[in-house]
């Protein structure tokens, strides 16, 4: 079972705040060889919807994404990112997380498109919640990515 928790960055309990952290810098700087400022300074003006799971009676986290409103990194609202920890792989949370990301941005802006920048080889995922690619592939931290708006 899964716990969602959308939370505005002064209301992430510390201990929390830390495993997302550790998370985002485990997937993508460790595990995706990044080496980029994963503390943009967007996180205090982002919500932020964490996925908690319990494992042998331990809670931890399994999916996280941010919510940024518009005009704070595009004109549109945007979600980034975006993430299934190593742990939690399989089991259909990147899914249920976009359906959850999507849902609760559109209602904290209602009428604004989302735009995120994806990972090229995840576009046919993204399309898949009805994202259309808006740019040409570009490089990002060594990594092809592609803008998309929804």
């Amino acid at each position: 079972m899964i716990d969602w928790q959308w939370l505005a960055f002064d209301d992430i309990p510390n201990a929390d705040l830390y495993e997302l952290l550790r998370q985002r810098q485990q997937v993508f700087v460790l595990e995706q060889q990044c080496l980029y400022p994963d503390l943009d300074g967007d996180d205090p003006a982002a919500h932020h919807l964490l996925a908690w799971r319990s494992e042998d009676g331990k809670r931890e986290l399994a999916a996280y994404l941010r919510c940024l409103a518009p005009g704070a990194r595009y004109t549109e609202m945007s979600l980034g990112r975006v993430l299934t920890t190593q742990a939690a792989r399989g089991l259909g949370l990147g899914r249920q997380l976009l359906e959850q990301g999507i849902a609760h941005a559109e209602r904290l802006h209602p009428g604004h498109r989302i735009r995120i920048g994806a990972q090229a080889h995840l576009e046919s995922f993204y399309a898949s919640f009805g994202f259309a690619t808006i740019s040409a592939p570009y490089d990002e931290d060594g990594i092809a990515h592609i803008d998309m708006l929804r």
